[in-house]
């Protein structure tokens, strides 16, 4: 891996543009950015991890400095395992930071030569978040605006599927 390695972490469910910007900003500051989705989440996920895994390469295919793995267990360990000196956090609302500062150190805890980069993210992003956008698209919303054009594909064949919401088909 190159020699400036950051891990970008989260559960990516699913990739917003909010992410995708904040991943190619990463890129110009890092030769490379992994993007680590996690496969161990307390939050219940609409798509599987390799599901999300397959959005983020998609998204990405053209792009050699972003690369994308799952990951288990704790964030530190992957990292120190991939040789990354850098966790990148983003930031939407002071709201966010109290939250990303106690990961942050809990992480420095764990493992010392590990350090957390916060990227504030676009103010034209500051109020999406994963959460929101499958709220919105589970009703019908469009999200077109919102995520990259095959995580839009995937949300309206996911909320067709019976049982996952009442949204049109």
């Amino acid at each position: 891996m190159p020699s400036k390695l950051a891990i970008y972490p989260g559960t990516f469910d699913p990739l917003t543009n909010g992410h995708v910007s904040l991943i190619r900003r990463a890129c110009e500051i890092f030769d490379h950015v992994l993007v680590a989705v996690a496969e161990d989440t307390h939050k219940q996920p609409l798509f599987t991890a390799a599901e999300r895994l397959e959005m983020v390469r998609e998204t990405f295919k053209n792009e050699p400095s972003v690369s994308a793995e799952i990951f288990n267990g704790l964030l530190v360990n992957f990292a120190v395992e991939k040789q990354a000196h850098v966790i990148v956090r983003g930031l939407r609302a002071v709201s966010d930071f109290e939250y990303e500062f106690q990961l942050a150190l809990m992480n420095r805890k764990l493992e010392r030569k590990i350090q957390t980069i916060f990227l504030m993210t676009d103010y034209q992003w500051l109020y999406i978040s994963s959460t929101i956008i499958k709220a919105a698209a589970s009703l019908g919303g469009n999200v077109k605006e919102l995520v990259p054009p095959t995580v839009e594909r995937r949300l309206l064949e996911k909320y067709r599927e019976p049982g996952n919401s009442a949204a049109p088909a």
